[in-house]
């Protein structure tokens, strides 16, 4: 996969910080532009895998809600 990657020297920190617009909340930085692509790419590894992560709980908490609960039903809706 290809990610879009904006790198923007912030003064203050004198160094890099880098973003993924297609990834919200997907930052990292570093003092040069080679530590930030590094750090960039350890960010969009954990990114990806927190997210297939949290896809998969959310999908098995869904299953659990409907096995678990239990409707009552007279034949009043047919």
């Amino acid at each position: 996969m290809k990610f879009q990657v904006l790198f923007i020297f912030d003064p203050e920190y004198q160094g890099y910080v880098a973003e993924v617009p297609a990834l919200p909340g997907c930052l990292s930085q570093g003092k040069t532009l080679d530590e930030a692509i590094a750090n960039i790419r350890d960010a969009i590894k954990g990114y990806l895998i927190m997210s297939k992560r949290n896809t998969v709980n959310r999908f098995s908490l869904l299953i659990w809600i409907f096995s678990s609960v239990r409707l009552p039903f007279d034949g009043s809706l047919i």
